[in-house]
């Protein structure tokens, strides 16, 4: 992908692809010896290290535009991005023009949303939620959080215990108490249901 889109980027006659990077901790490093004008940035459906390099970048270079590539159209994780920072939202089934377009727009200011993205967004407002429930977010204790947060950061069991000074066996309770409040299955599930949700925004 990181080749398709240099190649698109080098037959653009008003546009330069300055570097790339695989993971978001190269990409602040390129950023903070580089000068660009947007960044697409690839989110995957198995981490959040798309909205945290997202957050980062926003935070850490404020005149960097973001533009978002993925394969997530649910309207939590749109609406995540957003509030992170992104200038704009596509589906990396957009074609060419479209993705050319796109940069021109948040380089020059604007925002830049696909059509099917739009909609994925308007149809969440419009869906009322089910008699009786107040929010679709399940409640975490603040422990819950914390190890949450550390689960998504890729620590492992033993780190956690570690780090927050609790037992081992403490943190594969919170754990299994997270899969079960999040309806995960596993850990790629988790960090899933995490972004989708939202709850480490902030």
């Amino acid at each position: 992908m990181l080749d398709g889109l240099r190649l698109m980027l080098e037959d653009a006659p008003d546009m330069i692809c300055v570097g790339t990077a695989s993971d978001g901790r190269k990409a602040l490093g390129l950023l903070a010896a580089l000068e660009a004008d947007v960044l697409l940035l690839d989110i995957n459906h198995t981490g959040m290290k798309g909205v945290t390099t997202c957050r980062a970048v926003h935070t850490r270079h404020p005149g960097v535009r973001i533009l978002v590539l993925s394969m997530l159209q649910e309207a939590r994780v749109i609406r995540l991005m957003l509030r992170n920072g992104a200038s704009g939202y596509l589906l990396k089934s957009a074609g060419q023009e479209e993705v050319l377009e796109a940069i021109r727009r948040i380089r020059n200011g604007q925002n830049y949303y696909s059509r099917e993205v739009s909609e994925a967004v308007m149809d969440s407002l419009c869906q009322a939620p089910p008699r009786g429930q107040t929010s679709f977010l399940p409640e975490l204790t603040c422990r819950e959080k914390e190890v949450l947060r550390l689960i998504v950061d890729e620590h492992t069991t033993a780190e956690i215990a570690e780090r927050l000074g609790i037992k081992f066996g403490t943190v594969e309770t919170h754990r299994r108490n997270l899969l079960i409040k999040l309806g995960a299955r596993n850990t790629a599930g988790l960090v899933r249901n995490c972004l989708e949700y939202g709850l480490l925004e902030g």
